[in-house]
């Protein structure tokens, strides 16, 4: 505010004086200039001494020089337009600041500063720092979750756009986790808080905001270097003008054209703009030296699980013996790991949920803790778990019999099913690869990152499984925290390396790097302290978007300081030939330091956003039929491998018809041609067309082959066995080819 009162009091000054000169008297509008000048002088005059106090000589020796020398030259209208130029640039730093730093002070805004307890049925507004775990709170329509918790609710809708910079809101089932900072876009509900307001979420990042608010940046420092020394060389180019025309006011027109604010304004303001733009994307980045560093960054090291997969294992396949089939040999399965908690047994009854399968009741169930559950299952002895556990019960699996799919799914972890003593079944549970995760990659690449190496402390066949399909450079497996630090050091001799990583193992890697990334979203609090930057959304692809909003503002405040010291260099040079009089200098350099800093705001500017469809496109529709159109291609595999191929396949026929030719139609359709006129180029859906093409011929054979089968023609088995297996991959790597070409379409909300 003070700024901006100092402003006025210049503008009005000077209009004064204007207003008393071209009303025939000049001295009342020296005067009235004089008046104007003089309390900017002495603020510049403050300003310097507290400078000089702390060991620094301030770069606005300059502008008092000026503001001093016009006075005293007779200059008192050009002393006046100095002045504005001071305080209007002071002026023009506090506004730009304010619009760089939006972003972050927005957050600071939000920080919820009271809460609804609910107790014995009233409800009582506390103070938000008065919460307390295990507290029962009212999430009232509007208002911020005030700690982290838990929904009581059956339901509730989130908007989380402050702390992931995702606009749809987030639809939410009992059990839920609540992080604190998301705004309740749904009607009232209760939730039980985890923790305190302190220890929560929101409070973890006003923190990281508050750091990043208050950092220099090394760009900010050196232009503080180089506008000393361009201190030095302007007063030495104004003594050579004074000296060579003996004219004083020469050497004023110097001094009047040298203010170095594209140095010691435009740096900081485009720095800090490129971490409001990051904090708008959901990234908190610690402070412009962060972010300046982050710009500098040549290669990326990634930690697996929790970053590069979601730490979850899922069910990746499912194998059985020719006698079965897999989703009877399913059922059975998670009708056992209904009695457990473990992360297996989990995924199993998830998947069969998702499958709509019935589950028979469990008798006799025990489970033996790290090794699997037994129990009697429609009277016949089953056993779960790992191929100990079964060898110890007598029923050690053949696992010549699995040879094939286990060489394939080398990565994952098995657990066997045994039905009275036969192992009859193998699942095959993966942790899954992010979505997001290859078109990241694939952006670093494109911006010239490399290598990117996967560093982690996993198995390294399961490491080498994520490497393969990612298409990273280099895997360090099996590594502990030391192992880890050593290898970013050995990284960082090379070129600046990041670090991206989620857990309290990470930590000591995070800030060994040049920039540490944490996953702050569902990340450890220790990543998220040692990081330079967190991601607030639970998505790695905003690395390197981080990247490319950094690189950005660091290019934009160059190019602001380049812009106005090369024309204030140049006004400086005609200042002294005599061509530039003290009052004209003055209005010119008002101009370029107005021309630097707006310049240097375009780092606020969104970069720009890859297409993406509209919602009529019905790309979300088609993605969320690709769940049961994958179990529909293990349908087809199981077909292929049944007793009686043609039986299977003529029931599998009307779901190949109704579910997969019609979703094949909705695409083309609707979703192709749009997603083709947002891609551009020639044809870019082509390939994936054809393959429409060769699904339906397919379709088209197994429906034949598997009439004659059942009319009894032996000789159709066999080609019937072979199409079924060629459609099963054929849908399979279509269905992954799509996700991937069109995933990056898909709206935000």
């Amino acid at each position: 505010m003070r700024r901006y009162l100092l402003l006025a009091w210049v503008g009005l000054g000077l209009a004064a004086g204007i207003l008393a000169a071209l009303g025939g008297s000049p001295a009342t509008a020296r005067l009235l200039w004089t008046a104007a000048a003089l309390p900017v002088a002495a603020h510049v005059g403050l300003s310097l001494w507290r400078s000089l106090r702390g060991g620094r000589l301030g770069v606005d020796t300059i502008a008092l020089i000026a503001i001093i020398g016009a006075l005293a030259l007779e200059e008192e209208a050009a002393g006046a337009v100095i002045a504005l130029m001071v305080a209007g640039g002071e002026a023009l730093e506090a506004w730009a600041e304010g619009r760089a730093r939006s972003a972050l002070t927005a957050l600071l805004a939000a920080a919820p500063r009271e809460a609804a307890r609910l107790r014995d049925g009233v409800v009582e507004i506390i103070p938000a720092a008065a919460i307390a775990p295990g507290d029962t709170l009212l999430l009232r329509p509007g208002e911020v979750v005030p700690a982290d918790g838990v929904l009581v609710d059956a339901e509730a809708v989130l908007d989380e756009s402050a702390l992931t910079g995702e606009a749809a809101p987030v639809p939410l089932q009992r059990g839920a986790r609540l992080r604190s900072g998301a705004v309740n876009a749904g009607p009232a509900v209760r939730m039980r808080a985890e923790a305190s307001a302190e220890a929560s979420t929101y409070a973890a990042i006003l923190r990281l905001v508050r750091e990043a608010a208050e950092a220099r940046a090394p760009l900010t420092r050196l232009a503080d270097r180089w506008a000393v020394g361009f201190l030095a060389a302007t007063l030495l180019l104004a003594g050579l003008a004074w000296a060579v025309a003996g004219d004083p006011v020469r050497a004023l027109a110097v001094l009047v054209v040298a203010t170095p604010c594209p140095l010691i304004l435009a740096a900081p303001v485009a720095l800090v703009a490129g971490v409001g733009r990051a904090a708008r994307r959901g990234v908190v980045i610690k402070g412009a030296g962060a972010l300046e560093r982050l710009a500098r960054v040549r290669q990326v090291m990634f930690d697996k699980t929790g970053t590069l997969t979601p730490g979850r294992v899922r069910l990746a396949a499912v194998e059985v013996l020719p006698s079965w089939r897999r989703e009877e040999a399913l059922a059975l399965a998670a009708a056992l790991a209904q009695g457990s908690t473990h992360p297996v047994a989990v995924a199993l009854r998830e998947e069969a949920t998702a499958r709509g399968l019935m589950l028979p009741v469990p008798k006799a169930l025990e489970e033996s803790p790290g090794g699997g559950l037994s129990a009697v299952v429609e009277g016949r002895r089953v056993l779960l778990g790992s191929a100990g556990f079964l060898a110890a019960q007598g029923a050690a699996p053949a696992e010549a019999a699995f040879a094939a799919s286990l060489a394939t799914h080398a990565g994952g972890t098995v657990a066997w099913l045994a039905v009275e003593g036969q192992a009859v079944a193998a699942f095959l549970m993966a942790d899954r690869i992010r979505p997001e995760a290859a078109r990241a990659i694939r952006a670093l690449r494109a911006l010239g990152i490399g290598p990117i190496v996967l560093l982690t402390g996993d198995r390294a066949a399961a490491a080498a499984a994520v490497a393969v399909a990612l298409r990273l450079d280099r895997v360090l497996a099996e590594q502990d925290p030391a192992g880890k630090i050593a290898a970013v050091r050995a990284a960082a001799r090379q070129a600046p390396v990041a670090m991206v990583g989620d857990g309290v193992n990470d930590a000591p890697a995070l800030a060994a790097a040049d920039v540490g990334i944490a996953m702050g979203a569902q990340g450890s609090a220790a990543a998220a302290e040692a990081g330079d930057v967190v991601l607030l959304a639970d998505r790695v692809d905003r690395v390197p978007e981080a990247i490319a909003i950094a690189r950005r503002a660091r290019r934009i405040a160059l190019q602001a300081i380049g812009l106005g010291m090369g024309l204030s260099v140049a006004a400086m040079l005609t200042a002294a030939a005599g061509w530039l009089t003290p009052l004209a200098g003055a209005l010119l350099q008002e101009g370029i330091d107005v021309a630097a800093i707006l310049w240097a705001l375009t780092a606020l500017r969104p970069e720009r956003q890859p297409p993406r469809l509209p919602a009529a496109a019905g790309l979300a529709e088609r993605q969320a039929e690709h769940a049961g159109l994958r179990r529909l291609a293990e349908a087809l595999a199981s077909a292929a491998e049944a007793p009686d191929p043609g039986a299977q396949a003529a029931a599998l026929e009307p779901r190949l018809r109704g579910e997969l030719l019609a979703h094949q139609r909705a695409e083309e359709s609707l979703l192709y041609p749009a997603a083709a006129r947002q891609l551009g180029g020639q044809d870019p859906l082509g390939a994936l067309i054809r393959m429409h093409a060769e699904i339906e011929a397919l379709i088209e054979r197994i429906s034949t082959l598997a009439a004659l089968h059942c009319a009894g023609d032996a000789t159709a088995e066999l080609p019937l066995r072979r199409a079924l297996f060629a459609l099963e991959a054929l849908l399979s790597l279509h269905l992954t080819a799509e996700e991937e070409a069109l995933a990056g379409l898909m709206a935000e909300g």
